[in-house]
């Protein structure tokens, strides 16, 4: 009697582990499963009044190039490049007539040029997430955690475009 317990426990947690691998639409992919394993990121132009933006992405899509396993250099066959056309600074709320909550937005146009010359184009890409934060202090508070919030909306576009790259093969 003991032994169908113990049956039905490792028949469950077989089943559950093949749904959890396969029925939840997550794949796992390897290098060998990248459509590139180096490419060179081009000009990187900033439409916006908010400064030093093209640095930014320029460090986050070579840092998230570099955790998938794509190598970033000069004279790679792929090139990556874009436009920043959007940053916008938007207050959520106020307290007091004075903004309390802020959200950060970015959009750019990228494109990507591949070895035989094909040219992809990719719209309106920014960050998957609402970047947000709430600052009621001293101006240089409110500024710090602007910064640190456009930083992040940087990161998460930079994702954003090297997921689409990498996966949407």
């Amino acid at each position: 009697m003991k032994k169908m317990p113990i049956l039905m426990l490792l028949l469950f947690t077989f089943h559950f582990s093949l749904f959890t691998l396969y029925g939840c639409g997550y794949t796992i992919h390897g290098k060998t499963s990248l459509p590139f394993d180096s490419i060179q990121i081009g000009k990187i132009e900033n439409k916006t009044f908010e400064p030093k933006l093209q640095d930014k992405l320029y460090k986050a899509l070579t840092e998230e190039f570099l955790k998938q396993g794509v190598a970033v250099h000069q004279g790679a066959q792929y090139t990556i490049s874009g436009v920043i056309n959007l940053f916008e600074l938007k207050i959520l709320s106020e307290k007091g007539g004075t903004a309390v909550e802020y959200e950060v937005s970015m959009k750019g146009d990228f494109r990507l040029v591949e070895p035989s010359g094909q040219m992809k184009d990719f719209r309106g890409i920014g960050s998957p997430f609402i970047v947000s934060f709430q600052g009621s202090g001293s101006m240089e508070d409110v500024i710090a955690l602007k910064e640190r919030a456009s930083e992040k909306a940087v990161r998460d576009m930079a994702m954003e475009l090297v997921a689409i790259l990498i996966y949407s093969k």
